[in-house]
């Protein structure tokens, strides 16, 4: 309990008693079946790369989280429109809405359910085979309560984490609570993807052919084989089923993020700030990045707020972009630099919406929290 609210608690009532509730340590080997990777994706990338390791997984009964309620209709809107069977799940959906987007998921006519934290507590899903962290949540509890989600009775499941570069020392406290270790690997390449779609489609072929049951569809083939050739005819039905399944849709390759990986179970020392434009990390806290503004200054079309908590008590860029994103109601792709001191926070934002923004911060709570939010000042 924070010292201030026990201090008024004492203050206030007479002879309070005060239960704690103990941890559960988390044991060692205690969901080993589930395979927990990340990728390490900067900001503006992390749409397509969730999109990428869905297609190159197969996921057909996965969990998606996210940290508001807005990320989770944006992700859902991406996902559809590439084709996927997705729902959205959250706060602001009635019953009646959360039963029927259970029901679809439960049986199979939706694939994806993408949630937040909130909205998915005590939901009872029998077999998730992947959950997957659009964010990387804030405390390691959330996390295994997350992943707890797929591997259930005996089965396997992957747990996976896109990963912004400025987590990666989170990720290593996660691994020290957890006991198991979170394996970094590379964003899949458009080859990767290409040749995993060939390779379902080819077992998929396989369990057709070994089941036989082909009679309907020979005279078609004995008609097309007598101007093309055999391999010629099966290419161009490969071709067409690929085409059916949206693999002919352009990709982009996604830039990577050099990930470090330390020996398990030690974390990265990460000290500095980081900026949002230019991805770099300042080694110690009182260097300067090069190249983006600094205090005073600021980028065309963008105004300096300034809030009135930092590093002293727990402010990550995540906590800023989550409260400016779900609060304000923008996307949280359009918030520039983020510099967090140890007393103080200052965050970029278009200045047409500074105001707005700045009146929002000003009536919520940050980290539990009123704190001052103004335009910043040198």
């Amino acid at each position: 309990m924070p010292s201030r609210i026990r201090s008024i608690a004492h203050r206030h009532l007479h002879n309070p008693v005060e239960i704690t509730i103990a941890k559960e340590p988390v044991k060692a080997g205690t969901a080993p079946r589930v395979k927990q990777t990340a990728y390490v994706v900067a900001r503006p990338h992390r749409a397509a790369a969730l999109a990428r390791v869905i297609d190159v997984a197969g996921a057909k009964s996965a969990l998606v989280f996210c940290r508001t309620r807005l990320e989770v209709d944006e992700v859902t809107a991406m996902l559809i429109a590439r084709g996927c069977r997705a729902e959205a799940i959250h706060g602001g959906m009635s019953q009646g809405q959360r039963d029927r987007v259970m029901q679809s998921f439960k049986t199979g006519q939706t694939e994806l359910l993408i949630a937040t934290d909130v909205a998915a507590r005590g939901l009872d899903i029998p077999q998730v085979s992947h959950v997957i962290n659009y964010d990387l949540p804030s405390s390691a509890e959330v996390y295994v309560h997350r992943i707890g989600r797929t591997g259930r009775a005996g089965r396997e499941g992957a747990a996976i984490t896109i990963l912004d570069p400025r987590e990666q020392r989170l990720l290593r406290s996660i691994e020290q609570h957890t006991k198991a270790q979170v394996i970094v690997v590379p964003v899949p390449s458009v080859a990767d993807l290409r040749a995993k779609q060939l390779e379902r489609i080819q077992a998929a072929m396989v369990e057709v052919l070994q089941d036989g049951k082909l009679e309907g569809f020979a005279p078609l083939v004995d008609r097309l084989a007598t101007s093309h050739s055999s391999a010629d005819v099966a290419a161009a039905a490969i071709k067409l089923l690929v085409r059916a399944q949206g693999g002919e849709r352009p990709e982009q390759e996604i830039p990577g993020m050099p990930a470090r990986q330390p020996e398990f179970g030690r974390p990265v020392r990460q000290a500095g700030r980081y900026d949002d434009r230019s991805r770099t990390l300042s080694s110690r806290p009182d260097r300067r990045p090069t190249g983006p503004p600094r205090h005073g200054q600021r980028q065309a079309g963008m105004a300096r707020v300034y809030i009135g908590a930092g590093r002293e008590v727990g402010i990550r860029p995540g906590d800023l972009v989550g409260a400016i994103a779900n609060e304000a109601k923008i996307r949280s792709n359009i918030i520039g630099t983020i510099e967090i001191e140890d007393r103080f926070s200052i965050v970029d934002v278009p200045e047409s919406m500074a105001a707005g923004i700045i009146e929002t911060l000003s009536r919520v709570r940050i980290k539990g929290r009123k704190v001052p939010v103004r335009l910043f000042r040198e």
